[in-house]
């Protein structure tokens, strides 16, 4: 979501303030390899599964940075938990720099709403890098066989036949993209769950599930194919990555704007020179005509340049957006 109330969390904003996200400790790391990073392979932990938004963009990105930096970039997927393995496991890393995290919104904005206790905390135990670009919106997508042309013919039908269809999601994000369609048309619909959105797919194409929202990354090789109805965008304006799809506005529904984000975290305590070295070289391997190209493609909008300082203060303000929708919807994990 894009940030627009202030950030409520006193906790987490005390690390920000601190400086805790990056830090000058350990300029023995520099020191150890000559001043020269990075001196050995970097792995990129996705908090997501392969096939995912996150994971399809890390590994077009990480392919250049390997280029640029004469060294191995792998790239590590660990979904599961909503996310907590993967943010664990890159708290816990060395703050070197070579374990980086590959993660969206799910874990840095919904999760603290999300979880009574969690084992991390999204500002302090994590120096912020940089986003992988534009926010992107939903597309709510329903299956084909309800005989339904336009968002207002959905909303009739789902108002109709109370609690006689479900809606899948396989990521956090995407399950609050439909409870927040949910809670703006007073529609009962019944939530079912996958590891990952990809999972739902062939049940929304065969009529097992009746509609699903998911970004546009995830979201553009169904519409390309025409193989569901897309049936209106969660933002203000028209996405280039799926062009045919209104915008909530145009559908009858304005109110409906939701966006998520996805980017790179390195541990806390990571030297401030190393988070800002892979913060500019990911931009510019961003900013290269193939790369480039191969986002366009996946409906992967350019971004901000934003500085780690900048990214950081971006995420502190998501967790108050992201909050009060899941709390209003009642969602809660353990």
């Amino acid at each position: 979501m894009r940030p627009r109330a202030a950030f409520g969390r006193r906790a987490l904003l005390g690390g920000a303030a601190s400086g805790a996200t990056i830090t000058l400790a350990g300029p023995a790391v520099l020191a150890q390899t000559g001043g020269t990073w990075p001196h050995d392979r970097v792995t990129i932990v996705t908090s997501l599964p392969a096939g995912s938004s996150v994971d399809l963009t890390t590994r077009v990105i990480s392919e250049r940075l390997a280029q640029a930096w004469g060294r191995p970039v792998i790239v590590d997927n660990r979904g599961g938990a909503n996310g907590v393995i993967a943010c664990q496991m890159v708290a816990r890393a060395q703050p070197d720099g070579l374990t980086l995290l590959g993660t969206s919104a799910m874990t840095h904005a919904a999760n603290p709403a999300l979880y009574r206790t969690l084992p991390y905390d999204p500002v302090r135990d994590f120096a912020a890098v940089s986003r992988y670009g534009r926010a992107s919106p939903f597309v709510v997508m329903a299956n084909r066989g309800l005989g339904v042309g336009t968002l207002g013919d959905l909303i009739a039908l789902l108002k109709r036949e109370p609690g006689r269809h479900n809606f899948g999601a396989g990521s956090v994000p995407s399950r609050i993209a439909s409870e927040l369609f949910r809670q703006l048309t007073g529609i009962d619909m019944i939530h079912v769950g996958y590891k990952g959105n990809q999972q739902g797919f062939p049940d929304l194409i065969e009529g097992r599930i009746s509609l699903m929202s998911v970004d546009v990354v995830g979201a553009k090789p169904l519409v390309d194919r025409d193989s569901i109805q897309a049936l209106a965008l969660s933002d203000e304006e028209r996405h280039p990555g799926v062009p045919s799809v209104p915008t909530s506005a145009e559908a009858g529904l304005a109110e409906y704007r939701f966006t998520t984000w996805s980017g790179v975290y390195a541990p806390a305590g990571t030297p401030r020179e190393v988070v800002e070295k892979i913060a500019a070289d990911m931009h510019a391997a961003m900013e290269e005509t193939e790369v480039r190209r191969r986002l366009d493609a996946m409906g992967s909008l350019p971004g901000p340049r934003e500085s780690p300082a900048a990214f950081a203060a971006f995420t502190a303000t998501e967790v108050e957006d992201w909050g009060r929708i899941i709390r209003r919807a009642g969602i809660t994990l353990e």
